[in-house]
Protein backbone atom coordinates (compact mmCIF):
# COMPACT_ATOMS: atom_id res chain seq x y z
CA UNK A 1 0.00 0.00 0.00
CA UNK A 2 1.24 3.35 -1.07
CA UNK A 3 1.35 6.43 0.69
CA UNK A 4 -1.69 7.86 -1.65
CA UNK A 5 -3.60 4.80 -0.60
CA UNK A 6 -3.20 4.95 2.76
CA UNK A 7 -4.58 8.37 3.19
CA UNK A 8 -7.43 8.06 1.45
CA UNK A 9 -8.00 4.78 3.53
CA UNK A 10 -7.50 6.38 6.70
CA UNK A 11 -9.44 9.36 5.75
CA UNK A 12 -12.31 7.46 4.54
CA UNK A 13 -15.33 8.50 7.12
CA UNK A 14 -16.92 5.58 8.65
CA UNK A 15 -20.24 6.68 7.03
CA UNK A 16 -20.68 7.06 3.17
CA UNK A 17 -21.30 10.36 1.86
CA UNK A 18 -22.82 13.14 3.59
CA UNK A 19 -25.63 12.18 6.42
CA UNK A 20 -27.64 15.28 5.83
CA UNK A 21 -30.51 14.11 7.74
CA UNK A 22 -28.70 13.48 10.51
CA UNK A 23 -26.43 16.76 10.11
CA UNK A 24 -30.02 18.45 10.26
CA UNK A 25 -31.65 16.13 12.99
CA UNK A 26 -28.47 17.03 15.47
CA UNK A 27 -28.23 20.69 14.44
CA UNK A 28 -31.87 20.89 15.26
CA UNK A 29 -31.36 19.97 18.16
CA UNK A 30 -28.92 22.33 18.94
CA UNK A 31 -31.18 24.32 18.08
CA UNK A 32 -33.42 23.55 21.17
CA UNK A 33 -30.66 23.24 23.38
CA UNK A 34 -29.52 27.00 22.43
CA UNK A 35 -32.72 27.97 22.40
CA UNK A 36 -33.49 27.08 26.00
CA UNK A 37 -30.40 28.16 27.05
CA UNK A 38 -31.00 31.42 25.57
CA UNK A 39 -34.25 31.82 27.91
CA UNK A 40 -31.76 32.85 30.93
CA UNK A 41 -30.04 35.93 29.59
CA UNK A 42 -33.31 36.88 27.83
CA UNK A 43 -34.98 37.44 31.24
CA UNK A 44 -32.46 38.97 33.38
CA UNK A 45 -34.39 42.30 33.46
CA UNK A 46 -37.76 40.96 34.96
CA UNK A 47 -34.76 38.98 37.45
CA UNK A 48 -33.46 41.93 38.16
CA UNK A 49 -36.76 43.72 38.84
CA UNK A 50 -38.12 40.60 40.66
CA UNK A 51 -35.16 39.86 43.06
CA UNK A 52 -33.83 43.21 43.20
CA UNK A 53 -30.27 42.33 41.87
CA UNK A 54 -27.54 44.62 41.08
CA UNK A 55 -25.59 43.97 37.48
CA UNK A 56 -23.20 42.27 39.33
CA UNK A 57 -25.27 39.48 40.42
CA UNK A 58 -26.88 39.37 37.00
CA UNK A 59 -23.23 38.35 35.91
CA UNK A 60 -22.87 36.21 38.88
CA UNK A 61 -25.93 34.60 37.01
CA UNK A 62 -24.17 34.18 34.13
CA UNK A 63 -20.98 33.17 35.84
CA UNK A 64 -22.62 29.84 37.48
CA UNK A 65 -24.27 29.23 34.33
CA UNK A 66 -21.44 29.10 31.76
CA UNK A 67 -19.40 27.72 34.63
CA UNK A 68 -21.50 24.50 34.56
CA UNK A 69 -21.96 24.54 30.88
CA UNK A 70 -17.89 24.43 30.26
CA UNK A 71 -16.16 22.78 33.19
CA UNK A 72 -17.41 19.81 32.53
CA UNK A 73 -17.10 19.51 28.39
CA UNK A 74 -13.88 18.70 27.87
CA UNK A 75 -13.77 15.69 30.70
CA UNK A 76 -17.22 14.80 28.80
CA UNK A 77 -14.99 14.76 25.59
CA UNK A 78 -12.28 13.14 26.61
CA UNK A 79 -14.21 10.03 28.22
CA UNK A 80 -16.73 9.61 25.04
CA UNK A 81 -13.53 10.20 22.91
CA UNK A 82 -12.75 6.42 24.02
CA UNK A 83 -16.30 5.17 25.02
CA UNK A 84 -18.61 7.24 22.92
CA UNK A 85 -22.02 7.15 24.85
CA UNK A 86 -25.22 7.81 22.42
CA UNK A 87 -27.51 8.32 25.12
CA UNK A 88 -25.85 11.25 26.64
CA UNK A 89 -27.79 13.67 23.73
CA UNK A 90 -30.71 12.31 25.42
CA UNK A 91 -29.78 12.69 29.17
CA UNK A 92 -28.06 16.07 28.55
CA UNK A 93 -31.50 17.68 27.00
CA UNK A 94 -32.91 15.80 30.37
CA UNK A 95 -30.62 18.21 32.58
CA UNK A 96 -31.74 20.87 30.68
CA UNK A 97 -36.22 20.14 31.21
CA UNK A 98 -35.16 19.62 34.81
CA UNK A 99 -33.39 23.28 35.23
CA UNK A 100 -36.24 24.86 33.39
CA UNK A 101 -38.87 23.52 35.71
CA UNK A 102 -36.55 24.98 38.80
CA UNK A 103 -36.12 28.28 36.93
CA UNK A 104 -39.82 28.87 36.80
CA UNK A 105 -40.66 28.21 40.38
CA UNK A 106 -37.00 29.69 41.27
CA UNK A 107 -38.35 31.79 44.93
CA UNK A 108 -34.62 33.41 45.62
CA UNK A 109 -31.28 34.28 44.03
CA UNK A 110 -29.98 31.05 45.22
CA UNK A 111 -32.49 29.19 43.34
CA UNK A 112 -32.20 30.82 40.52
CA UNK A 113 -28.40 30.25 40.66
CA UNK A 114 -28.93 26.29 41.31
CA UNK A 115 -31.79 26.39 38.28
CA UNK A 116 -28.66 27.66 35.71
CA UNK A 117 -26.83 25.37 36.92
CA UNK A 118 -28.99 22.49 35.80
CA UNK A 119 -29.50 24.20 32.49
CA UNK A 120 -25.50 24.57 31.97
CA UNK A 121 -24.64 20.70 32.95
CA UNK A 122 -27.30 19.83 30.23
CA UNK A 123 -25.47 21.73 27.44
CA UNK A 124 -22.18 20.56 28.95
CA UNK A 125 -23.47 16.82 28.03
CA UNK A 126 -24.96 17.94 24.68
CA UNK A 127 -21.56 19.63 22.94
CA UNK A 128 -18.85 17.00 22.88
CA UNK A 129 -20.91 14.24 21.68
CA UNK A 130 -23.39 16.06 19.22
CA UNK A 131 -19.71 18.04 17.81
CA UNK A 132 -18.88 14.18 17.32
CA UNK A 133 -22.34 12.86 15.26
CA UNK A 134 -22.14 15.72 12.88
CA UNK A 135 -18.47 14.89 12.25
CA UNK A 136 -19.02 11.27 11.40
CA UNK A 137 -22.23 12.36 9.21
CA UNK A 138 -20.23 14.90 7.31
CA UNK A 139 -18.72 12.73 4.74
CA UNK A 140 -15.42 14.76 4.71
CA UNK A 141 -16.93 17.82 4.47
CA UNK A 142 -16.65 19.18 8.07
CA UNK A 143 -16.35 22.95 7.75
CA UNK A 144 -19.91 22.49 6.40
CA UNK A 145 -21.10 19.88 9.16
CA UNK A 146 -19.89 21.93 11.57
CA UNK A 147 -21.41 25.01 10.37
CA UNK A 148 -24.60 22.98 9.49
CA UNK A 149 -24.41 22.08 13.35
CA UNK A 150 -23.11 25.33 14.90
CA UNK A 151 -25.92 27.91 12.93
CA UNK A 152 -28.61 25.54 14.77
CA UNK A 153 -27.38 26.78 18.31
CA UNK A 154 -27.18 30.06 16.81
CA UNK A 155 -30.75 30.19 14.99
CA UNK A 156 -32.11 28.99 18.61
CA UNK A 157 -29.54 31.50 20.73
CA UNK A 158 -31.32 34.23 18.33
CA UNK A 159 -35.43 33.00 19.16
CA UNK A 160 -34.85 32.51 22.26
CA UNK A 161 -34.95 35.58 23.03
CA UNK A 162 -37.44 36.78 21.00
CA UNK A 163 -39.46 33.91 22.47
CA UNK A 164 -38.97 34.98 25.74
CA UNK A 165 -40.03 38.20 24.88
CA UNK A 166 -43.31 37.32 23.53
CA UNK A 167 -44.12 34.45 26.12
CA UNK A 168 -42.23 35.06 29.44
CA UNK A 169 -41.84 39.06 29.69
CA UNK A 170 -45.44 39.89 29.66
CA UNK A 171 -46.57 36.60 31.81
CA UNK A 172 -44.30 36.15 34.35
CA UNK A 173 -41.83 33.33 35.51
CA UNK A 174 -43.81 30.82 36.08
CA UNK A 175 -44.18 30.84 31.64
CA UNK A 176 -40.65 29.14 31.78
CA UNK A 177 -42.83 26.04 31.96
CA UNK A 178 -43.83 26.52 28.30
CA UNK A 179 -40.49 25.74 27.24
CA UNK A 180 -40.11 22.44 28.72
CA UNK A 181 -42.50 20.95 26.07
CA UNK A 182 -39.95 22.25 23.87
CA UNK A 183 -37.19 20.23 25.94
CA UNK A 184 -39.19 17.15 26.08
CA UNK A 185 -39.44 17.31 22.05
CA UNK A 186 -35.81 17.49 22.08
CA UNK A 187 -35.34 14.36 24.36
CA UNK A 188 -37.49 12.19 21.77
CA UNK A 189 -35.28 13.65 18.47
CA UNK A 190 -31.87 13.26 20.40
CA UNK A 191 -33.29 9.65 21.47
CA UNK A 192 -33.67 8.80 17.42
CA UNK A 193 -30.58 10.33 16.76
CA UNK A 194 -28.34 8.21 19.28
CA UNK A 195 -29.96 5.28 17.62
CA UNK A 196 -27.98 6.23 14.28
CA UNK A 197 -25.06 6.92 16.31
CA UNK A 198 -24.90 3.94 18.14
CA UNK A 199 -25.37 2.24 14.46
CA UNK A 200 -22.47 4.55 13.24
CA UNK A 201 -20.01 3.11 16.26
CA UNK A 202 -19.87 -0.17 15.69
CA UNK A 203 -20.16 0.53 11.81
CA UNK A 204 -16.65 2.08 12.43
CA UNK A 205 -15.15 -0.15 14.72
CA UNK A 206 -16.23 -3.08 11.75
CA UNK A 207 -14.07 -1.59 9.64
CA UNK A 208 -10.83 -0.73 12.16
CA UNK A 209 -7.71 -2.68 10.92
CA UNK A 210 -4.36 -2.31 11.26
CA UNK A 211 -3.93 -1.22 8.00
CA UNK A 212 -5.93 1.82 8.73
CA UNK A 213 -4.13 2.38 12.21
CA UNK A 214 -0.74 2.47 9.90
CA UNK A 215 -2.41 4.60 7.38
CA UNK A 216 -3.57 7.01 10.03
CA UNK A 217 0.14 7.56 10.90
CA UNK A 218 1.36 8.44 7.60
CA UNK A 219 -1.20 10.88 7.63
CA UNK A 220 -0.09 12.76 10.98
CA UNK A 221 3.28 12.46 9.58
CA UNK A 222 2.01 14.94 6.21
CA UNK A 223 1.23 18.03 9.37
CA UNK A 224 5.04 17.92 10.38
CA UNK A 225 4.11 19.60 13.44
CA UNK A 226 5.94 19.10 16.36
CA UNK A 227 3.97 18.39 19.68
CA UNK A 228 5.10 22.67 20.94
CA UNK A 229 3.74 23.85 17.43
CA UNK A 230 0.71 22.26 18.30
CA UNK A 231 0.00 22.96 21.47
CA UNK A 232 1.11 26.62 20.96
CA UNK A 233 -1.61 26.98 17.72
CA UNK A 234 -4.10 25.29 20.31
CA UNK A 235 -3.16 28.45 22.64
CA UNK A 236 -3.15 31.17 20.17
CA UNK A 237 -6.72 29.68 19.16
CA UNK A 238 -8.26 30.18 22.48
CA UNK A 239 -7.02 33.24 22.72
CA UNK A 240 -8.65 33.99 19.61
CA UNK A 241 -11.80 32.43 21.22
CA UNK A 242 -11.20 34.64 24.31
CA UNK A 243 -11.35 37.76 22.09
CA UNK A 244 -14.66 36.77 20.24
CA UNK A 245 -16.27 35.34 22.91
CA UNK A 246 -15.74 38.24 25.56
CA UNK A 247 -17.13 40.57 22.91
CA UNK A 248 -20.24 38.52 22.04
CA UNK A 249 -21.09 38.29 25.84
CA UNK A 250 -21.00 41.56 26.25
CA UNK A 251 -23.79 41.82 23.70
CA UNK A 252 -25.18 39.02 24.58
CA UNK A 253 -25.82 39.86 28.87
CA UNK A 254 -25.77 44.08 28.01
CA UNK A 255 -27.05 44.52 25.04
CA UNK A 256 -30.73 44.84 26.11
CA UNK A 257 -29.16 47.43 29.03
CA UNK A 258 -27.28 49.07 26.93
CA UNK A 259 -30.69 50.34 24.48
CA UNK A 260 -32.89 50.56 27.56
CA UNK A 261 -30.49 52.87 29.08
CA UNK A 262 -28.86 55.19 25.81
CA UNK A 263 -31.94 55.39 23.65
CA UNK A 264 -34.60 54.43 26.22
CA UNK A 265 -36.79 51.73 24.85
CA UNK A 266 -38.84 49.65 26.44
CA UNK A 267 -37.55 45.86 27.49
CA UNK A 268 -39.38 44.03 24.85
CA UNK A 269 -38.41 46.68 21.93
CA UNK A 270 -34.85 45.88 23.18
CA UNK A 271 -35.38 42.17 23.14
CA UNK A 272 -36.01 42.43 19.40
CA UNK A 273 -32.60 44.33 18.34
CA UNK A 274 -31.08 41.42 20.34
CA UNK A 275 -32.87 38.73 18.24
CA UNK A 276 -31.47 41.15 15.24
CA UNK A 277 -27.87 40.64 16.31
CA UNK A 278 -28.49 36.56 17.21
CA UNK A 279 -30.22 36.48 13.66
CA UNK A 280 -26.93 38.33 12.29
CA UNK A 281 -24.72 35.55 14.26
CA UNK A 282 -27.03 32.41 12.81
CA UNK A 283 -25.95 33.98 9.18
CA UNK A 284 -22.04 34.54 9.84
CA UNK A 285 -22.07 31.14 11.03
CA UNK A 286 -23.43 28.91 8.07
CA UNK A 287 -21.10 30.79 5.95
CA UNK A 288 -18.35 30.22 7.75
CA UNK A 289 -17.55 26.31 7.84
CA UNK A 290 -17.91 25.84 3.60
CA UNK A 291 -15.49 29.20 3.26
CA UNK A 292 -12.78 27.54 5.12
CA UNK A 293 -13.58 24.57 3.48
CA UNK A 294 -13.25 26.19 0.31
CA UNK A 295 -10.14 28.93 0.81
CA UNK A 296 -8.94 27.63 4.29
CA UNK A 297 -9.57 28.11 7.58
CA UNK A 298 -6.64 30.52 8.36
CA UNK A 299 -8.00 33.03 6.57
CA UNK A 300 -11.44 32.98 7.81
CA UNK A 301 -9.99 33.45 10.94
CA UNK A 302 -8.30 36.59 10.12
CA UNK A 303 -11.19 37.82 8.86
CA UNK A 304 -13.63 37.10 11.47
CA UNK A 305 -11.69 38.04 14.26
CA UNK A 306 -9.59 41.00 12.81
CA UNK A 307 -12.54 42.13 10.45
CA UNK A 308 -14.74 42.73 13.31
CA UNK A 309 -12.77 45.46 14.56
CA UNK A 310 -13.44 48.38 12.45
CA UNK A 311 -17.11 48.07 13.16
CA UNK A 312 -16.92 47.47 16.74
CA UNK A 313 -14.87 50.52 17.40
CA UNK A 314 -17.40 52.53 15.85
CA UNK A 315 -20.75 50.79 17.43
CA UNK A 316 -20.64 52.82 20.80
CA UNK A 317 -20.23 56.47 19.06
CA UNK A 318 -23.34 56.08 17.10
CA UNK A 319 -27.68 56.56 17.38
CA UNK A 320 -29.54 54.12 17.40
CA UNK A 321 -30.08 53.43 13.33
CA UNK A 322 -26.41 52.56 12.99
CA UNK A 323 -26.00 50.49 16.34
CA UNK A 324 -28.49 48.10 15.23
CA UNK A 325 -26.83 47.88 11.57
CA UNK A 326 -23.19 47.55 12.77
CA UNK A 327 -24.01 44.84 15.50
CA UNK A 328 -25.82 43.03 12.43
CA UNK A 329 -22.47 43.48 10.77
CA UNK A 330 -20.41 42.47 13.72
CA UNK A 331 -22.73 39.48 14.46
CA UNK A 332 -22.03 38.33 10.76
CA UNK A 333 -18.64 38.41 10.54
CA UNK A 334 -17.42 37.42 14.30
CA UNK A 335 -19.62 34.19 14.09
CA UNK A 336 -18.27 33.02 11.18
CA UNK A 337 -14.78 31.91 12.77
CA UNK A 338 -15.72 29.34 15.36
CA UNK A 339 -16.88 26.69 12.68
CA UNK A 340 -13.27 27.64 11.22
CA UNK A 341 -11.47 27.16 14.39
CA UNK A 342 -12.95 24.10 15.55
CA UNK A 343 -12.09 22.24 12.76
CA UNK A 344 -8.40 23.66 12.32
CA UNK A 345 -7.96 22.33 16.03
CA UNK A 346 -9.32 19.10 15.19
CA UNK A 347 -7.00 18.69 11.73
CA UNK A 348 -4.07 19.58 14.19
CA UNK A 349 -4.76 16.89 16.55
CA UNK A 350 -6.91 13.91 14.27
CA UNK A 351 -9.39 11.44 16.45
CA UNK A 352 -9.59 13.83 19.33
CA UNK A 353 -13.12 15.42 18.55
CA UNK A 354 -14.73 14.71 21.82
CA UNK A 355 -12.01 16.20 23.58
CA UNK A 356 -11.53 19.19 21.42
CA UNK A 357 -15.24 20.11 20.87
CA UNK A 358 -15.47 19.90 25.21
CA UNK A 359 -12.25 21.85 25.13
CA UNK A 360 -13.26 24.81 22.49
CA UNK A 361 -17.21 24.40 23.62
CA UNK A 362 -16.03 24.45 27.26
CA UNK A 363 -13.86 27.27 27.41
CA UNK A 364 -15.87 29.84 24.93
CA UNK A 365 -18.89 28.81 28.07
CA UNK A 366 -16.19 29.44 30.99
CA UNK A 367 -14.64 32.72 29.47
CA UNK A 368 -18.10 34.00 28.48
CA UNK A 369 -19.31 33.51 32.03
CA UNK A 370 -16.26 34.69 33.59
CA UNK A 371 -16.34 37.84 31.28
CA UNK A 372 -20.00 38.35 31.65
CA UNK A 373 -19.21 38.44 35.33
CA UNK A 374 -16.17 40.90 35.15
CA UNK A 375 -18.39 43.32 32.90
CA UNK A 376 -21.01 43.12 35.43
CA UNK A 377 -19.03 44.59 38.10
CA UNK A 378 -17.25 47.26 35.91
CA UNK A 379 -20.55 48.38 34.49
CA UNK A 380 -22.00 48.78 38.28
CA UNK A 381 -18.94 50.68 38.69
CA UNK A 382 -18.39 52.85 35.68
CA UNK A 383 -21.89 52.57 33.18
CA UNK A 384 -23.25 50.41 30.47
CA UNK A 385 -21.32 52.78 27.92
CA UNK A 386 -18.03 52.39 28.98
CA UNK A 387 -18.39 48.72 28.64
CA UNK A 388 -18.96 48.35 25.42
CA UNK A 389 -16.37 51.22 24.68
CA UNK A 390 -13.37 49.00 26.73
CA UNK A 391 -14.63 46.12 24.78
CA UNK A 392 -14.71 47.51 21.17
CA UNK A 393 -10.95 46.95 20.83
CA UNK A 394 -11.33 43.12 22.20
CA UNK A 395 -10.92 41.96 18.32
CA UNK A 396 -7.69 43.84 17.57
CA UNK A 397 -6.09 40.60 19.29
CA UNK A 398 -6.93 38.61 16.04
CA UNK A 399 -3.50 39.83 15.25
CA UNK A 400 -2.31 37.11 17.04
CA UNK A 401 -3.94 34.49 14.08
CA UNK A 402 -0.69 35.51 11.86
CA UNK A 403 1.27 32.71 14.35
CA UNK A 404 -0.68 30.22 13.30
CA UNK A 405 0.59 27.29 10.67
CA UNK A 406 -0.82 26.77 7.40
CA UNK A 407 -2.79 23.21 8.23
CA UNK A 408 -4.53 21.26 5.72
CA UNK A 409 -6.32 18.83 7.16
CA UNK A 410 -8.84 16.38 5.61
Amino acid sequence: MNMKTAIRSSTRPSVKGTVYSILFAISFGHFINDLLQAVIPSIYPMLKESFALNFTQIGLITLVFQLSASILQPFVGRYTDRRPNPGSLAIGMGFTLVGLVSLSMASNFLFVLLSVCLVGIGSSIFHPEASRVAQLASGGKKGLAQSIFQVGGNAGSAIGPLMAALIIIPHGQRHIQWFCLIAIVGILLLSVVGKWYKGSIQERERRKSAANAGAQSLVNSTYALSRGKIISSIVILLVLIFSKYIYMTSITSYFTFYLIGKFGLSVQESQFYLFAFLAAIAVGTILGGPLGDRYGRKIIIWISILGAAPFTLALPYVGLTFTVILAIIIGVIISSAFSAILVYATDLVPGKVGMIAGLFFGFAFGIAGLGSAFLGWLADRTSIEYVFRICAYLPLIGIVTWFLPNVKGR
